[in-house]
């Protein structure tokens, strides 16, 4: 029978609206950069047009959090034999999701 492994994190804190397109627009870019920044030829916000960058950041509300506490959790196969633990991290692998394989392996105790 599968089961459902996951790890999960909840973020409480109070939130912000930030209405400034210059706050709005830095966020993109360093959004932007980090997600590109290991991709051989990075996409960057200044390589859209700019009238058509202004526009779309015209429409973005941003929001701010202080994260003031986090709650993480985590099921990772802990309540499974040996065997199985080691047949979902096998299976995980084969499925390209070394993450959570990862997580599985660190969670077992043997």
């Amino acid at each position: 029978m599968p089961t459902w492994n996951y790890a999960v994190v909840h973020a409480y804190g109070v939130l912000r609206i930030v209405d400034d397109a210059a706050w709005v627009r830095t966020q993109l870019e360093a959004l932007t950069q980090h997600n590109e920044a290991d991709l051989p030829n990075p996409w960057a916000v200044s390589d859209a047009p700019e009238e058509f960058t202004e526009k779309l950041t015209g429409m973005v509300v941003g929001i701010e959090m202080v994260i003031t506490r986090l709650s993480g959790k985590w099921k990772v196969s802990q309540n499974q034999p040996l065997k199985n633990q080691h047949s979902v991290i096998n299976g995980l692998n084969a499925n390209n999701q070394p993450t959570m394989a990862a997580l599985v392996k660190a969670g077992i105790i043997e």
